[in-house]
């Protein structure tokens, strides 16, 4: 009988009504969707550090003077 933790509380599933099946189901998705953006986020943050890396060395290697900060 598959189960679902709530606040600390669990439910059996089958004992939901047709509208808590619902909002089961659409938590779930959410849940796969938050995960996905939140992989999606991890590989942009590494590019931006890439990216910021390759920026900084062709600086430091083309003589750019950095400015004084005002």
């Amino acid at each position: 009988m598959p189960r679902i933790t709530i606040d600390g509380t669990v439910y059996h599933t089958e004992d939901l009504s047709e509208d808590g099946q619902a909002q089961l189901a659409s938590l779930q998705y959410l849940e796969v969707q938050l995960h996905e953006l939140r992989e999606e986020i991890a590989a942009f943050e590494l590019a931006r550090q890439h990216y910021a890396a390759t920026l900084r060395a062709e600086l430091d290697a083309s003589g750019v003077v950095p400015q004084p900060a005002r």
